[in-house]
């Protein structure tokens, strides 16, 4: 059995104990004690200890997407085992270095597991929870062998750029002010956005994405900043993705989700609610800088 492989065993074991239990216990004990027991000597600790912390760390997150993607299974009724491999499949498939554990690696390695040790449908049903979320996320590597030559690496300020524009969209009712915040499959309220075409006005494709995708119109205000990261796409291969928020001002009207891929949900909050939501980090600042641009309004 490859190292890795009875790394995950051993973690898994350890969720397992801490699942089971109907106590708080030592998890780094109790991985530990398991690696001991059931891995003797292999060296791997470090691995084991990043997964089981990353695993626990990103668990509230983790079981917000298994709900997700298995919205006739509640959380409770999965068994405790297929539950606790979903979290390391998941936790490996969304959160950890791609370079390290490939998408399909960690998927296979999920599965793997669940037929070890779960019922005679475990591998089946984990690989459907986990096959479903892959596709959410656009299938990362899978061209990987066939086309992992087409692309040749290129330099950082040669690759194509892909434009997106959003916005924090506001309204007033009442004397108060809500936001407009939409909610994807992983469980985090985020602004909406949408692409931008090349030659297009940013203003211009942003407002018409933001009624794409809840369905108001909106007056584009003052430009918050703009973020940018790298992708990889199987036919274009790595391109830079430029997205540049706005103020956006709309009606205090009910939203309509459009058909945007991973999203499930559009609603309006007031500023004190939004403190309390599960958002990405990248987001905060963004929402901050409106806020203040609306106080001096």
């Amino acid at each position: 059995m490859a190292n890795r492989h009875l790394s995950r065993s051993v973690v898994l074991q350890t969720l397992f104990e801490q699942d089971f239990s109907e106590h708080d216990i030592d998890v780094h004990a109790a991985l530990a004690r398991n690696a001991e027991e059931f891995a003797p000597g292999m060296g791997d600790d470090d691995f084991m200890m990043r997964l089981l912390d990353g695993v626990i760390e990103k668990q509230k997150d983790i079981d917000t997407i298994i709900v997700k993607a298995a919205p006739d299974w509640p959380l409770e009724k999965i068994s405790i085992v297929d539950r606790n491999v979903l979290r390391v499949g998941l936790y490996e498939l969304l959160f950890a270095d791609r370079g390290e554990v490939p998408a399909k690696v960690a998927i296979n390695e999920a599965i793997e597991l669940a037929k070890t040790y779960g019922g005679d449908s475990s591998g089946k049903f984990v690989n459907g929870v986990l096959g479903s979320v892959y596709k959410e996320i656009g299938e990362p590597g899978k061209d990987e062998t066939s086309k992992k030559n087409k692309h040749k690496d290129i330099p950082y300020d040669e690759m194509p750029i892909e434009k997106l524009g959003g916005a924090v969209v506001y309204a007033e009712k009442n004397g108060d002010v809500y936001l407009a915040l939409v909610h994807d499959v992983f469980g985090h309220w985020t602004l909406s956005k949408g692409h931008v075409a090349e030659d297009e006005d940013t203003k211009e494709g942003t407002a018409r994405e933001i009624k794409k995708e809840i369905g108001i119109d909106v007056k584009i205000l003052d430009e918050l900043g703009t973020n940018e990261y790298v992708s990889s796409h199987p036919e274009k291969g790595k391109h830079r993705k430029q997205v540049t928020y706005f103020l956006a001002q709309a009606p205090f009207e009910d939203l309509t989700l459009g058909s945007s891929g991973g999203l499930d949900d559009a609603k309006w909050f007031k500023l004190a609610e939004v403190v309390s939501l599960n958002t990405y980090d990248d987001i905060l600042p963004l929402i901050t800088k409106a806020v203040n641009l609306l106080l001096k309004k």
